[in-house]
């Protein structure tokens, strides 16, 4: 067992998410020790790839940054060991299946466990291939992160039923990125997901308000939010820690 069920127990959690390496791996540092004290339940750290498909433009902007800056994906394993010094909340990496493969599955599991992660969250795993990673996390009590989309209604018995951790519930069709409106009927997915599952379930793609995060928290166990928080860091740069905290407190008050 990981300890994400850790980041439900208090009320509602508040999950962020944030791109390793930008705008430098000493910032990033700082970022995520903001976003925990700021109120973060769990933190989502995006290993950077020079082709994300499920993100947006700032998010994809964040990672060629990272990229650039010459951020690899051993430098993020060093950059969570330090983090996990400093905050003992569940820590999560979001990143792409070419990162994991090129890197060799058992070889990164075991250092995520080093570092102190509990799970991975993989975009553009298909639930299918799912086992071939989760039959080597589960040598790491890492739990691989299942998603279910909009577009999951007839598989959502199937996703749920085997899920671990947290169901990441995505908002909307499309791209990551920051929307003013979210119009999926939400509820009736979470409900179903529910019937079949108690692991907790978590919504992300969109939200950036707190009056969004205070809705969505309602219908869900938890709010996922990123875009937002990388859009700050875009903005402030190297001064973003203290923006960052300020917007995730406010968020988590929301909740």
């Amino acid at each position: 067992m990981s300890n994400i069920s850790d980041a439900f127990k208090n009320g509602k959690a508040f999950i962020g998410f944030v791109t390793a390496g930008d705008p430098d791996l000493d910032t990033s540092l700082e970022i995520m020790t903001s976003m925990a004290k700021g109120g973060c339940d769990l933190i989502e750290i995006g290993i950077p790839f020079s082709d994300p498909i499920a993100e947006g433009p700032v998010i994809q902007e964040a990672d060629l940054r990272s990229l650039e800056n010459g951020t690899t994906t051993d430098k993020v394993f060093e950059l969570t060991e330090k983090l996990r010094e400093k905050v003992d909340i569940p820590l999560v990496y979001m990143t792409y299946l070419n990162v994991l493969f090129k890197y060799g599955y058992d070889k990164f599991l075991q250092n995520a466990k080093k570092a102190g992660v509990s799970g991975v969250i993989v975009p553009d795993l298909p639930y299918e291939e799912k086992d071939e990673l989760q039959s080597v996390a589960d040598k790491y009590d890492i739990d691989v992160i299942s998603l279910i989309a909009p577009t999951s209604e007839d598989r959502i018995k199937m996703i749920a039923s085997d899920a671990k951790g947290f169901i990441y519930t995505v908002s909307s069709m499309g791209v990551t990125g920051m929307r003013s409106e979210i119009t999926t009927d939400l509820g009736s997915i979470v409900s179903h997901i529910k019937s079949v599952t108690d692991t907790p379930v978590a919504i992300g793609f969109g939200i950036n308000t707190p009056e969004q995060a205070k809705k969505y928290s309602a219908l869900a166990d938890g709010v996922i939010v990123g875009s937002a928080i990388v859009n700050l860091v875009a903005e402030h740069g190297k001064d973003s820690p203290k923006f960052v905290y300020d917007y995730v407190k406010s968020m988590k008050d929301a909740i």
